[in-house]
């Protein structure tokens, strides 16, 4: 439902403003899976969409080029147990906030698409319409990905052949997309108009207007050349455009046709861009047709490029593409099928090369069966794509990997000229930084070593983790003079005095240790210390894993217990004790 909030109108649903505290997690990458060049900087990231969006935000915002996302289209069968109305308000939050994060990921010259079917397509276009703005709506591409003749359920009313892709820019004075160009076909300019005799000059609508009789002008069919002239139909859509020679030719030379002849010829002054500063116009042949015709040269800009050679002019983005073959034909495109939800590379090369260059950065951060990141790998693209299921390791990764060493020769690989380059790194978003232990208290993750833990400290607190070669407690930074330094052991006075003599002037610097000794806190001014995990609680969604789209619970009643399967109780944990249970001051790991 919609309502006013003061200047914007808003979507609301239940649940709205309950955003989760999302923890940004850091991302450890697997050699294993790791392919090509070693130094390539695309990224396969398998983990939950939302966290690894938050894990992106600190080295990413900003500088991502072009977003496609394509994510469940919320056709009843992802909530598959909720009845409708929870359906929908959950899928509405879901999105929202992946919307929000990818909305700081994009570059201010940047696009996102999104691509959707009717089920949501009205409701997401709000929310896009709230997050980016509605002025930086762009336009809805509609695709046709089948054809009404394959029918797939039969018993159905009503077949869905067309699904859309609606575009948002970050900031619409930036974002400038890339048009097609086709050859300028001079052809079309294949009139040349003879003035036989002086017509009678008279002022209409403003202007100088020269009337010319028949028999006191010729019109004649030429050779292609570039003095020729363009005709032109006056037909509705150029008369409903104000100040248009369609405008001029329908409100004041159409009347004329019973005072001038249905054969007469307007030659009138001041009136188009093509720098003759002149055009003809003839009305209607028929007395009762509606419908005349102008003629105009060439734009001189335009003839001043042809002449040097450049014969290529810009096309308008159209707003309709019939992909319904491609998406029948992509099943086996890059040696992997994904049943109905797979998209054909040919969808993804008109929409990087409308909307990104060579070199830029994409995202696609619901990665499916790979296909953005295989298209804009072939295309000279970088790349992120991350994917929570099992296809991150089963589709996604041996298709780049196909991609890369060139054998995959499908999709757009013949239009491209691919013959395989570059690599990609494998990564696995880090477990939660805290877990609660038996008794429920919070505890550093026992999967995390010094260095990760190193790194997901300086990340919680805003550094970025660059450990210095030469100096060990430089292992973060926030600016040249802000450093960070995380550690296990047991900080004394007289570390901390060591650590202080080393500094330069201006430096300050942030230790984060398990525990330290009476007297560090305000020992020095340019050194503050804080204990972990203790600095860390309440800022976040500790232990949480998965935001995912794949909810099929019921909401249960707090009093009731949940059913669990009889194959599996024994494996279910005891019921976790009262926090007044429980035992103080576990925080570590030990």
């Amino acid at each position: 439902m919609a309502k006013q909030n003061y200047n914007k109108l808003e979507l609301t649903w239940i649940g709205k403003g309950e955003e989760p505290k999302l923890e940004p997690r850091i991302l450890i990458e697997n050699p294993e899976y790791s392919y090509g060049d070693p130094n390539s900087e695309n990224m396969l990231i398998h983990g939950d969409n939302l966290l690894a969006l938050k894990a992106l935000e600190q080295d990413f915002t900003g500088k991502i080029k072009c977003i496609y996302i394509d994510p469940p289209y919320n056709t009843g069968n992802a909530f598959e147990h909720y009845d409708d109305g929870i359906e929908h308000s959950l899928w509405l939050s879901l999105m929202h906030s992946r919307l929000r994060i990818l909305k700081n990921l994009l570059s201010e010259d940047g696009f996102i698409c999104v691509q959707i079917d009717d089920n949501e397509s009205a409701y997401l276009k709000v929310i896009l319409d709230e997050i980016f703005g509605r002025v930086n709506y762009v336009n809805t591409f509609y695709v046709q990905v089948r054809y009404g003749n394959k029918t797939l359920a039969e018993d159905n009313d009503y077949q869905k052949v067309i699904e859309q892709i609606h575009i948002y820019s970050k900031n619409i004075k930036n974002a400038k997309a890339n048009k097609k160009t086709e050859p300028y076909r001079v052809d079309k300019f294949e009139w040349h108009i003879e003035e036989l005799a002086a017509g009678e000059i008279i002022e209409l609508g403003g202007k100088k207007v020269e009337i010319f009789k028949e028999g006191t002008y010729s019109i004649n069919k030429i050779e292609p050349n570039l003095n020729a002239l363009k005709e032109t139909w006056a037909t509705g859509s150029l008369v409903r455009q104000t100040g248009s020679s369609g405008e001029f030719l329908d409100k004041y030379l159409a009347p004329r046709k019973n005072i001038d002849g249905l054969s007469t010829m307007y030659k009138v002054y001041g009136i188009g861009e093509d720098g003759l500063g002149y055009r003809y116009m003839t009305g209607p042949k028929k007395q009762d047709a509606t419908k005349g015709k102008f003629f105009s040269g060439i734009p001189l800009k335009t003839l001043e490029d042809i002449k040097n050679g450049d014969s290529d002019k810009s096309k308008p983005i159209e707003n309709f593409y019939d992909l319904a073959g491609n998406f029948g034909n992509c099943r086996h495109e890059g040696g992997v099928s994904f049943g109905g939800g797979k998209k054909p590379e040919a969808l993804m090369q008109l929409i990087l090369e409308y909307f990104s260059n060579p070199n830029d950065l994409i995202l696609d951060s619901f990665g499916g069966s790979g296909s953005t990141a295989a298209s804009a790998h072939k295309l000279e693209r970088k790349w992120i794509t991350i994917e929570l299921g099992e296809q991150a390791y089963t589709h996604i990764q041996p298709r780049l990997k196909s991609v890369v060493n060139g054998s995959d020769q499908t999709g757009i690989s013949t239009v491209t000229n691919w013959k395989g380059g570059g690599g990609f790194k494998f990564y696995n978003l880090a477990p939660s930084l805290l877990n609660e232990d038996k008794y429920g208290n919070w505890i550093i993750s026992k999967e995390y070593n010094a260095q990760m833990l190193a790194s997901a400290v300086a990340k919680q607190e805003g550094f970025k983790y660059e450990p210095d070669e030469h100096v060990y407690w430089k292992q973060g930074m926030s600016s040249e003079k802000d450093f960070i330094f995380t550690t296990t052991q047991f900080i004394t006075a007289e570390l901390m005095d060591k650590i202080h003599e080393e500094m330069q002037s201006g430096e300050s610097l942030l230790i984060a240790c398990k525990s330290y000794q009476e007297g560090c806190e305000n020992r020095h001014a340019n050194i503050s210390i804080k204990k972990i995990p203790h600095m860390l609680l309440g800022r976040c969604e500790f232990g949480k894993d998965d935001y995912s789209f794949n909810i099929v619970n019921m909401p249960l009643d707090e009093d009731t217990e949940p059913w669990v399967a009889p194959e599996v109780a024994d494996e279910v944990p005891a019921k976790k004790k009262n926090k007044s249970e429980s035992q103080p001051g576990l925080f570590d790991n030990e």
